[in-house]
């Protein structure tokens, strides 16, 4: 009876070999007898009635550049801050709304207009910063949202909230929601990939918590997985040496029967999840290795994507991925780039993130262009906040900082479903306040589900006694402006 208690692993240490030979039997007989092999059920499939209405994106890559990008040095173009520079914030701009703790100890809020110069592009003619000359390129293309606003004020919060709809940590992330509800075409890639690349401003970054790209209440195989840059792209990915992949499949085949049993008897859904992520796991030994493999890609297509995109963890490298990821048909890539966070000696360090930034950005849109995936693949790119027209410290023509400003930030989409070329929503002359189309964080999550086919207000799970939804309890609305 004691070999009826043994531990999983203990099993599979003395079982290992057999049940590999098993396998190999097995497998030569099939082949011996001709037999055909079984239809494949999809890995990810939709839930029931999902999509809800036509999509017109299947799959999303969203660029997060986290840390609060500063809107008045990118895109939203405040020439007349010129007049104002150095200049007390007016308290009729202010009114009274709160700022950080960071800057509210100040004897005074000095106006610091952008140093960077702006033009217009495209025939759109969009204002763009000399920071994003490549980006700039392809504003016919962007639906730009000067409009954004949310809730959270401190970097924690806001990120949590513009990933997850919520500041409450707990609740799943967009990537999350979308391939619990729709599921993807692969079926040796997760559904859901996140990236986290390296940043050249040198500055501190905030700290990124996982919950970013978690499935909170949903299942647990729903959370995003991240690649990572250094070693295998997937920690044990790879069989230890002297399992065979025979070996390894029979070994999956009877865990999977134990992890029946326990769930049969145990009613626990994340048995099943460890199952699926087993199952995963072996399927992306040959997937992952065939997908990071960036040889067979075009000289040319390297080359737009700037001399870092032979660089594992860079952002370039991260782009390229994303694209290769959509083209083998997972839902939700998700991006998030650090460092910029610029409290103090702005104008040196978002140099830096922007020469990482635009243009792997601007390359992802043409080869998405290129594929033919830019009709089906919906590019989101945005931080968590924006930055204060104030500076924090101090104050010269050529440097500046800025604390965090929740009232009003730049966002863009483009692709799947977008009406590209426009500006959706304004600002005051110090982009301090919204003045027309206030676009909420949670807004864009609507608008992000719609195109994908999903109903924001329909798409919920119950837990905690409520029907929980990625855009909240609040009423929220799809902006119908940037469909196409």
């Amino acid at each position: 009876m004691h070999s009826l208690d043994l531990t999983r692993r203990q099993f599979f240490g003395t079982s290992g070999l057999q049940i590999g030979g098993l396998a190999m039997a097995l497998l030569a007989g099939n082949r011996a007898n001709g037999a055909a092999p079984k239809a494949v059920a999809p890995v990810h499939p939709p839930l029931p009635g999902f999509p809800h209405h036509a999509p017109k994106a299947k799959a999303v890559i969203y660029l997060h550049l986290n840390g609060g990008p500063s809107q008045l040095d990118t895109w939203d173009h405040k020439p007349k801050l010129i007049d104002q520079f150095d200049k007390d914030l007016p308290e009729s701009v202010r009114k009274g709304q709160r700022i950080t703790t960071m800057t509210s100890g100040q004897s005074r809020l000095p106006v610091a207009p952008s140093m960077f110069k702006f033009s217009q592009h495209g025939k759109c003619g969009m204002w763009a910063s000399e920071l994003l000359p490549h980006t700039a390129k392809w504003v016919d293309e962007i639906a730009l949202v000067k409009s954004v606003h949310t809730n959270a004020i401190n970097h924690d919060p806001a990120c949590t909230f513009v990933m997850t709809g919520s500041e409450v940590p707990g609740k799943p992330s967009i990537g999350s929601w979308l391939s619990y509800g729709l599921g993807s075409a692969s079926n040796d890639l997760p559904a859901f990939v996140v990236f986290t690349p390296y940043w050249s401003s040198g500055a501190a970054a905030q700290a990124l918590f996982s919950r970013m790209w978690a499935s909170g209440f949903l299942p647990g195989k729903y959370s995003g997985v991240a690649l990572r840059s250094v070693g295998d792209p997937v920690l044990y990915v790879q069989n230890p040496d002297g399992v065979s992949e025979a070996s390894r499949r029979a070994m999956l085949d009877t865990l999977g029967a134990l992890n029946k049993k326990s769930f049969d008897k145990y009613g626990d859904p994340e048995t099943l999840t460890r199952t699926s992520a087993y199952e995963m796991a072996f399927r992306m030994q040959t997937s992952v290795p065939d997908l990071t493999d960036l040889s067979k890609e075009p000289a040319k297509t390297l080359e737009m994507y700037g001399p870092d995109v032979k660089k594992p963890g860079s952002f370039a490298a991260s782009a390229l991925l994303a694209r290769r990821l959509v083209e083998r048909g997972v839902r939700a890539v998700q991006i998030l780039h650090r460092g910029w966070d610029q409290h103090g000696n702005l104008p040196g360090e978002i140099r830096s993130q922007c020469k990482d930034t635009d243009q792997p950005t601007a390359a992802l849109l043409a080869d998405l262009k290129q594929k033919g995936l830019l009709d089906s693949t919906l590019v989101v790119c945005g931080g968590e906040f924006g930055r204060t027209v104030y500076s924090q410290g101090g104050l010269s023509k050529t440097n500046y900082g800025r604390d965090h400003h929740p009232r009003n930030f730049c966002m863009w989409l483009a692709g799947g479903g977008i009406k590209g070329g426009q500006v959706y929503g304004e600002t005051d002359d110090f982009s301090y306040n919204v003045t027309e189309k206030p676009a909420h964080v949670n807004d864009i999550n609507a608008t992000v589900l719609h195109l994908m086919g999903i109903d924001h207000a329909k798409f919920t799970y119950k837990f905690q006694g409520l029907d929980q939804r990625l855009t909240g309890v609040e009423e929220q609305h799809v902006i119908k402006d940037l469909i196409a």
